[in-house]
């Protein structure tokens, strides 16, 4: 289960139902309003203006998987990196935690090694490369005005997240098929940077994935080797039908 949660959660990440309360009796409505859609623009222009420079990242994570039906946690731990190179954006992930795995995006391709049993499991982005991309991007590298093609974002203030003051915003997909998956996407976004702290992928059933961020560095060179597989002449490759 463990497994097949994260490899769900990377794919569909390469790619919100509020009940807003009547607001007729309100007349600092408008005002507020205003107010709000002002802030969001501001976000969203710190977000282009980074991914207009944007060649590299790299941090340390926290995910935290939430299942609701049995009130479960399940955290792995590790660091993240992305990379543009060319045309393509390329994320590598390396889990120390609870078990060491590797996950790896590139050439439009998924590929997860799990070193315990020497195994690579490979999956095609095929036709859907450029929507895991679009996806994948999403608060590192992104442009913030490609959101509001894919969602409706609303600004929800402020939260102190680790000494940063970000920027809370909420993403409701426009797609249905994507709306099945993730009811809303919830980032934190540190404005002076442009990019996401912490994010928030909440699906209909009230299962959820929490990514806390840390240590992040941007634009800065990393060895080549980071986003290759250190695997051994023992390791399978198994590629799933379907």
């Amino acid at each position: 289960m463990r497994m097949k949660r994260h490899i769900c959660f990377v794919l569909l990440c390469m790619l919100y139902s509020a009940a807003f309360s009547a607001q007729t009796a309100n007349p600092a409505a408008p005002a507020q309003a205003k107010a709000s859609a002002g802030n969001l623009e501001a976000v969203l222009t710190s977000m282009d203006r980074a991914a207009a420079g944007f060649k590299s990242a790299e941090a340390n994570f926290v995910w935290d998987q939430f299942t609701q039906v049995i009130q479960e946690h399940d955290f792995q731990k590790g660091a993240i990196y992305y990379r543009r190179s060319g045309n393509e954006v390329q994320m590598a992930s390396d889990i120390t935690e609870p078990a060491k795995k590797y996950v790896l995006f590139s050439g439009g391709k998924v590929q997860v090694y799990q070193p315990a049993i020497e195994q690579v499991t490979e999956y095609s982005a095929g036709k859907n490369k450029a929507e895991f991309e679009s996806f994948l991007v999403i608060g590192f590298g992104g442009r913030g005005h490609d959101l509001q093609k894919s969602f409706d974002v609303r600004y929800d203030g402020t939260e102190n997240v680790d000494g940063v003051e970000a920027a809370k915003l909420t993403l409701v997909p426009k797609s249905v098929k994507v709306h099945n998956m993730f009811q809303q996407i919830i980032l934190w976004i540190d404005p002076a940077r442009g990019v996401s702290v912490r994010q928030q992928f909440i699906e209909p059933s009230g299962d959820y994935r929490l990514a806390k961020y840390g240590n992040i560095k941007l634009n800065q060179k990393m060895p080549d080797d980071v986003f290759k597989l250190k695997t051994t002449g023992k390791t399978k490759v198994v590629r799933p039908q379907g």
